[in-house]
């Protein structure tokens, strides 16, 4: 199987300053996934991190509500060590909650490293069905067959990563990347998970539902104990601690949903699926080859090892080589441009070639041939035809025609350019008339000395 390594690294200790100008960067400054990198490749994250501070403040808040306006209180109700443990485990548990939380999300969650190029051709289909003189393409196949446990499993190929994707890993389309044993992408932790954060994750959703059962019972103790403190109904008791009641109907709609999950993937877990397993091949139907048992099961997601990363962000990498432009005298030339035309060339009588004008080809391979037509609509043998072709726009409205582009020639300033009064000078004035009895074309041609102006 065909899995993707990372380029070759630098040593880690050079500085930055002699990074740039060696053309060495940072793996992290090259990846072409949608990730985001905090702290130098430290931290990973996925593109839709901001959703993460929204579910830091959907626990902060709450609980800093809680340990204001409930366990305080309840401090004073209880025996002074008792009532001081509420607000001690709140605040830890919370604490546990959110290192879980970044554990899941700014971590690496088994992203397999791309390949700079498609694996071996050896043993692949040929492509015969191909016209007279054309080269035969070479076609990967889309699916592979593996064994696992005994059971023929499909492989796909994946044309992004150009790699055959392991067992149990899919391409997440919100990070871009391959993960291993991909379960699924969490908007809510700003990540995907996999191979290297399920357990975390999953201990993240379970420690929420803890902490949302936890708050929803202390604060029907504190309305039991206004209840039996002041001989009042349990609605009038409501009443006098509104915060109780708003952390009441929240944690009641938050457990559904965190609770709901740690069942479901408590589930999973036991029968040895991902999240996208079990909704896309229904292993209730057929057989699960990586199904080992329960208490098996269970010993894999918590109990073994974390397998390490297959990236190393901080490593250094040589930059890929990019086309840049060159430069000239006059300034900075595209690749794709040749040389700029001087006045020594049009003295010497060599073709300038312009971008857009000749030599440029569209998408079907046909050349723009509009400088040629200048000079054949010209109909004069005196013009020289390197002349012609360098005539700007505005420049033949003497000549009856148009021309479709209409952008200046030319620089403003420090440049030569040619005004329609030079040309004149250069070339004269190119009649053609038109004789309507006898059909005879006759035209005179007057031609002066040019002066180019650099």
């Amino acid at each position: 199987m065909n899995v993707g390594k990372p380029p070759t690294s630098r040593d880690p200790d050079a500085g930055a300053g002699e990074d740039d100008k060696s053309g060495v960067v940072r793996t992290y400054q090259a990846w072409k996934g949608s990730n985001i990198f905090l702290l130098q490749g430290r931290l990973i994250f996925g593109p839709d991190v901001r959703y993460l501070f929204l579910t830091i403040f959907l626990i902060v808040v709450p609980v800093t509500i809680f340990c204001v306006f409930v366990a305080r209180k309840l401090m004073d109700d209880f025996p002074h060590d008792l009532g001081i443990s509420i607000m001690v485990i709140v605040v830890a548990f919370t604490l546990f909650d959110l290192i879980l939380l970044l554990l899941t999300s700014g971590r690496d969650p088994g992203m397999i490293p791309r390949n700079a190029h498609p694996p071996e051709l050896e043993g692949y289909e040929v492509n015969t069905e191909v016209g007279p003189g054309q080269t035969p393409q070479l076609q990967l196949p889309r699916t592979k067959d593996v064994v696992v446990n005994g059971i023929v499993v499909k492989i796909k190929y994946c044309d992004t990563c150009r790699l055959y994707r392991p067992p149990r890993c899919s391409h997440c389309s919100i990070c871009n990347n391959c993960v291993e044993k991909f379960d699924h992408h969490c908007p809510w932790v700003g990540q995907c998970i996999g191979l290297r954060n399920y357990r975390f994750f999953f201990m993240f959703v379970f420690s929420t539902t803890i902490l949302c059962l936890y708050v929803h019972a202390f604060c029907w103790v504190y309305i039991t104990k206004i209840m039996n403190g002041e001989r009042i109904s349990l609605w009038k008791a409501m009443t006098k601690t509104p915060a109780s009641i708003a952390l009441l109907i929240y944690t009641f709609i938050s457990v559904w949903f965190v609770g709901g999950l740690t069942i479901f993937h408590s589930y999973l877990i036991s029968t040895n699926q991902s999240t996208y397993e079990n909704f896309r091949y229904r292993y209730d139907r057929n057989a699960n080859p990586y199904n080992k048992g329960i208490i098996e099961n269970f010993k894999e997601v918590f109990f073994t090892s974390i397998p390490p990363s297959k990236n190393n962000f901080r490593a250094k990498i040589l930059k890929e080589p990019a086309i840049q432009s060159r430069r000239v005298s006059s300034g900075f030339v595209s690749p794709n441009i040749r040389k700029p035309v001087t006045a020594s060339d049009i003295e010497m009588g060599r073709k300038p070639v312009w971008e857009g004008v000749e030599g440029e080809s569209d998408d079907n391979g046909r050349r723009d041939n509009n400088a040629d037509g200048l000079h054949k609509l010209s109909g004069s043998s005196d013009i020289s035809p390197d002349l012609s072709r360098i005539l700007p726009p505005g420049s033949i409205e003497g000549l009856g025609i148009s021309h479709p582009r209409r952008s200046s020639w030319g620089r403003k300033s420090g440049s030569w350019e040619i005004s329609s009064e030079s040309v004149a000078s250069a070339v004269g004035e190119s009649k053609q008339v038109t004789d309507g009895c006898n059909g005879n074309l006759t035209g005179q041609t007057q031609q002066s000395q040019t002066n180019f102006k650099m």
